[in-house]
């Protein structure tokens, strides 16, 4: 199914109006698409062969142009289906609208939570989906599980109209990002922003700022984008997160994420700020 056009209404069931069936297919956060470079799809109209044969959990997304959206969640990986592929979503990054990937992204944040809490982690018995909310639920001990939402910073840091770009280990590559990390428990937003760039790069920040935030499905994030002023320090790395971190004027910065993500959007709010 090509989508021209996305119309997208959340929901806990199906439409009884209307008959129209709609497939999400996922292998643990691999998406399944159609082996098309220049439009791939990830909305089936049927569900193929080899994935109604297979083990697999089942959410229901909601109303997609007028028909019932179910997300698949696949428990084994199933034979080759002819002209399609299983691709991690990043993948598809530049090749599908922002608004078809962020529907990709919220299927597969559901999907990775219903199927690692089929069971319930207190008494091990099967989970059921609770009615009127998105939540599953224990009937044997009544513990109820909703998604899992992990916040996370990420931060522009500025000094003498230059950035604090920072290359990750596990980046591929000379690309470079701005600084980020989870928050942890006590924390507010604004105290995790000053303890992850000390930790990293060993700088104090000050006059920290809310910028935007962008659900992230890797698996299952929410970042929270600030930008900050540098308060002191030299740059020194001292956890295992960073190979490399620098000061970087507009003119010169080196490979970075594009403005898709809210990384790629805060590194553009610097340039346009400070060339």
């Amino acid at each position: 199914m090509t989508l021209e056009s996305l119309s997208f209404t959340p929901a806990l069931s199906p439409d009884t109006s209307t008959k129209h069936q709609t497939f999400i297919i996922f292998y643990y956060s691999n998406i399944l698409i159609t082996k098309d470079d220049e439009m791939p799809s990830f909305i089936f109209n049927e569900m193929p062969e080899q994935i109604a044969s297979s083990k697999y959990s089942k959410q229901h997304l909601g109303k997609l142009n007028n028909s019932n959206c179910d997300i698949i969640g696949l428990l084994e990986k199933p034979s080759e289906i002819e002209k399609t592929e299983f691709v991690p979503i990043r993948a598809l990054f530049n090749k599908l609208p922002q608004e078809q990937l962020l529907l990709a992204g919220r299927a597969n944040q559901i999907i990775n939570w219903a199927v690692s809490h089929r069971f319930c982690g207190r008494c091990a018995h099967k989970t059921q989906n609770k009615e009127h909310e998105l939540a599953l639920i224990c009937n044997n001990c009544g513990i109820t599980y909703y998604p899992t939402i992990s916040p996370a910073v990420i931060v522009a840091v500025v000094k003498d109209g230059k950035i604090l770009l920072g290359h990750s280990k596990r980046f591929k590559g000379q690309f470079y990002s701005v600084l980020a990390g989870f928050l942890e428990i006590g924390e507010t937003f604004e105290e995790c922003v000053a303890r992850e760039v000390k930790e990293e790069a060993g700088i104090k920040v000050k006059n920290i700022k809310y910028f935007g935030s962008q659900p992230w499905p890797f698996p299952n994030s929410m970042m929270v984008g600030f930008t900050a002023e540098w308060a002191g320090g030299e740059i020194a790395l001292h956890d295992e997160e960073l190979d490399d971190a620098n000061w970087y004027a507009p003119e010169e910065m080196p490979n970075t994420p594009g403005t898709f993500s809210i990384a790629g959007q805060l590194i553009e709010w610097f340039r346009e700020t400070y060339s």
